[in-house]
């Protein structure tokens, strides 16, 4: 009878103290196991946690992932391993020649030129004969960065729209890609004649979005007027994927970009607004004051009849001109320079190796670069 009077005793503490926490511990453990099975996603033949998909979201996490040509893609700050494809994203693989590869970049390094240049990729080229004096790695496709404004503009001078008509710089203008700084608040209204110019002269970025979105049928259908233009000049090594070079996906050759130089320099207004040395506006609230990105442009020892600098760090210094040397019009592009004033240093380069060397030795030094 004592026994059993224990028993019960003991039964009863079981139940009062002991029993409740095991029954909410797997209670708890079961709805990890749940959770855990439900939120699971075979990825590539590999389990990976949504859960951490979605932490890793939640703190902006950068997520890479191998594309058909074995390139890496950013799809998400923080590396992790590849061959893995978050299930969040969708990767839009390049429908156009895709930018150097390693091997490609160990190559220029290591690319010697007669002038010394500091580009990477460079072209010279006589306008009138379409002679290539000088050409350097000028088949490779590379981002281009604001060199893209120089299209952005022949689009939208043969377009035809009217150039009196008040454009509005919009949120959608607002660069959300690099974060760049724009003299142009939103609700600036300029014309489309101003837009245009301060484009060219000063690579506004704001107002070549804006010229875009202005197009009829809008950004998309002015994006395709600009690959179209370029597939029509034959600058199958080109595709644009916005307006104001910011983006890494704007890529070129030199061959291609020399073919797009010599198709703007047809246009007076271009050839006028892009070798501006300075332009003042009045968006509707102050009067701004511009001036143009390439220095040469004021130099009275230069002749120059276009030009257009770019600059991002995937592209490096860029710029492309048509120059009048030693009597002749003479196009020049220089991609992927480094250092500030590095492609305005080759353009001086190229001009006293065209002024110093003979016809002869320039035909030569040509054919020994492209081999």
């Amino acid at each position: 009878m004592g026994k059993s009077a224990l028993g019960i005793v003991f039964s009863l503490l079981f139940i009062i103290f002991i029993l409740p926490d095991a029954i909410a511990a797997g209670a708890s453990n079961t709805d990890v196991r749940k959770k855990s099975g439900a939120k699971k996603t075979v990825i590539a033949g590999k389990r990976r946690s949504t859960t951490k998909k979605l932490i890793a979201q939640k703190r902006g996490i950068r997520t890479y992932v191998r594309s058909s040509n074995n390139r890496k893609v950013i799809i998400g700050g923080v590396k992790q391993k590849p061959g893995f494809q978050n299930a969040a994203y969708t990767v839009i693989q390049p429908a156009a020649p895709s930018p150097r590869s390693a091997e490609d970049t160990a190559k220029l390094a290591l690319t010697q030129d007669p002038p010394g240049l500091k580009s990477h990729v460079a072209l010279v080229m006589d306008q009138s004969t379409s002679e290539v004096l000088f050409e350097k790695n000028a088949q490779l496709a590379l981002p281009i960065a604001s060199i893209t404004k120089l299209m952005t503009s022949l689009v939208v001078v043969e377009s035809k729209q009217n150039m009196n008509e008040l454009l509005t710089v919009t949120e959608e203008d607002i660069d959300r890609e690099k974060n760049s700084y724009s003299r142009l608040r939103v609700g600036s209204q300029l014309t489309r004649a101003n837009m245009l110019h301060i484009a060219l002269m000063s690579s506004e970025n704001r107002a070549a979005s804006a010229l875009g979105r202005h197009y009829p049928g809008g950004l998309p259908s002015f994006v395709a007027a600009m690959n179209a233009k370029a597939a029509g000049l034959g600058m199958t090594h080109t595709r644009f994927v916005e307006p104001t070079g910011l983006s890494s996906n704007n890529i070129s050759s030199g061959r291609d970009l020399a073919k797009l130089v010599v198709a703007a320099s047809q246009h007076p207004i271009i050839r006028e607004y892009s070798t501006d040395s300075q332009y003042a506006v009045d968006p509707g609230w102050a009067t701004l004051q511009y001036r143009n990105s390439n220095h040469l442009v004021a130099n009275p020892e230069w002749e120059i009849s276009l030009q257009k600098t770019g600059y991002i760090s995937e592209a490096g210094r860029c710029l492309v001109m048509q120059a009048i040397i030693e009597g002749r019009s003479i196009v020049m592009v220089f991609l992927d320079s480094k250092g500030r004033l590095s492609r305005l240093g080759d353009a001086s380069r190229i001009r006293k190796w065209l002024e110093s060397v003979k016809p002869s030795v320039i035909s030569r030094s040509a054919q020994a670069v492209q081999g």
